[in-house]
C-alpha cells in the first residue's frame, strides 16, 4: 500500500458564516480525494467545523460545557456533510475522534494505526477530528493543525497538506528547505508568523518535518497541483523508526531530569543509557513508564525517554532511562 496523504481543512473551509456546511467546496475536495484513492493513494482527512456547525451561526459561548455540547451536536452534522460529499464517488467516510491521550499511550497508538490501515484497505476515507467533548486542557492538541501533524506522523504519511482560506500569506511554489526549522519562514506582503493562523500551521510543518514528512500549505488550488508542486512547501528532515517518532512526538512528558555533562556526553555521543548517578536534579513526580525530558547542565533539553523508575527511586545504581527507550532531540 502506498503511503497516505493527510489533508487538513479548517472551519472556514467547511462551514459558512451562517453555520451551514459549505457543500460545494466539500464536494470539490471529495472529488479530488476520490481521484487519489482511485490511483491507490490512501487519503486521511482532518476536518474542523464541528463546533461551528453545532452553533449554527450563533456566537461562540465562553462556557466549556456549551462548547462541548455544540461539538457533540455539530460532529454528527460534520460527518454527514463528508458522507454526502463522498457518496457520489462510492467512498465511505469513517469517523475517528482523538485526544492526545490516545496518541500518548503506546498501545492505543498502535491500535489506532491498525484501524487506519484496515480502513485504507477497504478504500474508506477516515475523517479525523479532535474529541472536544472529552478533551481537557491537559490532553488537548491545541488546534487541528497540530492534530493533523500528529496524524501524519502516526501514519508515516507521504505528505501533509494544510488547506487555508487566509488570503495573501503564501507564495506559490516556494520551498522552505529546512522544514525542521520552519519557524524562520516569512510569507508574502511582509506578513510574518502568527498572522491568520499561520503560526500553528508552520509549527505543524516543523513537527512533521522532524518525522521525515514534508508539508505543503495551500489555498484554493486543486489538490493534485498542491501535491505536485504548489503552495508553500516545507521539506522533510531525516525520518526515524516508528517507535522513536512516537516517543519524540506522541508520548506525553510527565517530568524533567537534569544531568551533568558526563551523563549528557554518554547519552549523546556513546549511545548509553541514562544512569541515576548522572542526574543532578529532578522536576516532577513521575512514575516508571512516564515520559521524561532530559536536560543538560546548560538547561537545554537534549532527549526524551521513558522512565525506568519512579522519580523517588532514582538513587545511584539504578537505571533512569534505557537507551532503547530514548530519543535525541
Amino acid at each position: 500500500m502506498k503511503r497516505p496523504l493527510v489533508v487538513k481543512l479548517g472551519s472556514g473551509l467547511v462551514v459558512d458564516a451562517r453555520g451551514r456546511p459549505r457543500r460545494a467546496p466539500l464536494r470539490r475536495r471529495a472529488a479530488e480525494i476520490a481521484s487519489f484513492v482511485a490511483d491507490g493513494v490512501p487519503v486521511c482527512v482532518v476536518s474542523s467545523g464541528a463546533i461551528a456547525l453545532g452553533l449554527g451561526g450563533a456566537r461562540r459561548p465562553a462556557a466549556l460545557p456549551r462548547l462541548q455540547a455544540a461539538s457533540a451536536l455539530g460532529q454528527a452534522a460534520l460527518q454527514r456533510a463528508w458522507q454526502d460529499a463522498f457518496r457520489p464517488h462510492g467512498l465511505a467516510a469513517a469517523q475517528i475522534l482523538l485526544t492526545s491521550a490516545e496518541i500518548g499511550d503506546r498501545r492505543a497508538y498502535v491500535n489506532i494505526r491498525g484501524a487506519f490501515a484496515a480502513l485504507f484497505a477497504q478504500g474508506a476515507v477516515p475523517v479525523v477530528n479532535e474529541n472536544d467533548v472529552t478533551a481537557t486542557d491537559e490532553i488537548t492538541f491545541g488546534d487541528n493543525d497540530a492534530l493533523a501533524a500528529q496524524v501524519a506522523v502516526l501514519l508515516q504519511a507521504r505528505l501533509l497538506v494544510l488547506l487555508t482560506s487566509v488570503p495573501g500569506v503564501l507564495h506559490e511554489g516556494v520551498v522552505i528547505d529546512d522544514g525542521a526549522h520552519a519557524r524562520t519562514a516569512t510569507f508574502s506582503r511582509g506578513s510574518t508568523l502568527g498572522r491568520g493562523g499561520m503560526e500553528s500551521k508552520v509549527a505543524a510543518a516543523e513537527l512533521a518535518a522532524g518525522a521525515g514528512i514534508p508539508t505543503v500549505i495551500g489555498g484554493d488550488s486543486p489538490l493534485a497541483d498542491l501535491v505536485a508542486s504548489g503552495g508553500t512547501r516545507f521539506a522533510a528532515a531525516d525520518g526515524a523508526p516508528a517507535f522513536k517518532l512516537w516517543l519524540r512526538h506522541g508520548k506525553r512528558v510527565a517530568g524533567r531530569v537534569v544531568v551533568d555533562a558526563g551523563a549528557r556526553r554518554a547519552v549523546v555521543e556513546a549511545g548509553a543509557s541514562l544512569l541515576a548517578v548522572g542526574i543532578t536534579a529532578v522536576d516532577g513526580d513521575f512514575r516508571a513508564g512516564d515520559g521524561v525530558e532530559l536536560v543538560g547542565p546548560d538547561g537545554v533539553p537534549f532527549a526524551r525517554g521513558i522512565a525506568s523508575a519512579d522519580a523517588a527511586d532514582l538513587v545511584p545504581g539504578t537505571e533512569a532511562v534505557h537507551r532503547d527507550r530514548l530519543v535525541l532531540l
